[in-house]
């Protein structure tokens, strides 16, 4: 499997630390000093899921070597929601009229985009398509309620495209090597480690210690189970992105890798915790950095819980 074009999409506001000490009395200094957030990205009033997933997806299709018209399948992955009816994925369907192919919603928490690459995966091996687009775009300051101290003050909101293909389809394709997903629900807290209630309470965390300990420990299970599967080593990959939650948690795979922060790409500090398209954001903001020939694995965790991992050379 091939990426063929990457697509982005983040709003130009922008909600500072500052901004949280009269809404949950959280000093500026204390919520950098836990996650790494200086800031966080804020979709403006008249922007949803739908309307970021495509403009990430034009974003994309300005770099597409064949025709929008030519996908088979839209797979919209992600667990914030303007429609659960109308997906996005019918709604980009539409919007570019791709017109006989099939489209599905998918969710599993923050590492829902990887997951939407494993359905991918599926549909080109039973010969169901052979060119896909994958969306991910969360809103998820429509969801939080930003007087929860526990994680009021985490949530940006952002999207991404990606256009992928059962064969390579032009020089500047990005290689997908390995894909690994699991479900973990049956551990730690589980489904009730994060939750999004749209009626009840919105976005809630009511145990981060526990969603730390856990992404921690399943985001290397992650990449170790997919290195497994690729034949290769920790030495191999040049550059590692996790799923962007916290920075801590972070530097702490960092640390039980015995890895240097300087082979992990970020974008916690100005975005805040964008859900599962952080990780697939990150790389597509990064990629003209990466040296051809390097190999990029992008680790997630999902509430849930769940965990995945993909890996890619340039």
């Amino acid at each position: 499997m091939y990426i063929n074009s990457m697509g982005i999409y983040v709003p130009e506001g922008r909600v500072t630390n500052d901004h949280f000490l009269n809404v949950n009395g959280l000093t500026s200094e204390w919520i950098e000093q836990r996650t790494g957030i200086k800031s966080r990205s804020k979709a403006a009033p008249d922007e949803n899921v739908d309307t970021m997933a495509i403009a990430a997806v034009e974003d994309a299709v300005g770099k597409l070597p064949y025709d929008v018209k030519e996908v088979g399948l839209v797979v919209a992955a992600h667990y914030c929601a303007y429609d659960t009816v109308a997906t996005a994925a019918h709604k980009v369907q539409r919007h570019f009229n791709i017109h006989g192919a099939k489209a599905v919603y998918a969710s599993s928490a923050c590492s829902s985009f990887i997951n939407g690459l494993e359905i991918i995966e599926g549909y080109f091996a039973m010969g169901k398509a052979d060119k896909a687009l994958l969306i991910c775009s969360e809103h998820n300051t429509y969801y939080s309620n930003e007087s929860d101290p526990k994680s009021g003050h985490l949530w940006g909101d952002a999207a991404v495209a990606y256009f992928v293909s059962k064969d390579r389809q032009s020089d500047t394709d990005l290689k997908i090597i390995d894909i690994y997903t699991e479900g973990l629900g049956d551990l730690g807290k589980g489904p009730a480690g994060v939750c999004l209630r749209p009626k009840e309470d919105g976005i809630t965390m009511p145990d981060g210690r526990d969603v730390f300990i856990h992404a921690c420990r399943y985001m290397i299970h992650a990449l170790d189970n997919s290195l497994k599967s690729a034949s290769l080593s920790r030495e191999d990959i040049s550059k590692l992105i996790c799923h962007q939650a916290n920075k801590r948690i972070v530097a702490q795979v960092a640390h039980q890798l015995d890895m240097g922060m300087d082979r992990f790409i970020n974008n916690i500090e100005e975005l805040g915790n964008t859900g599962s398209a952080s990780a697939a954001l990150v790389l597509a903001q990064n990629i003209d950095s990466i040296s051809k020939g390097d190999k990029v694995a992008l680790m997630v965790f999902g509430g849930g819980y769940s965990c995945g991992c993909f890996i890619v050379e340039k």
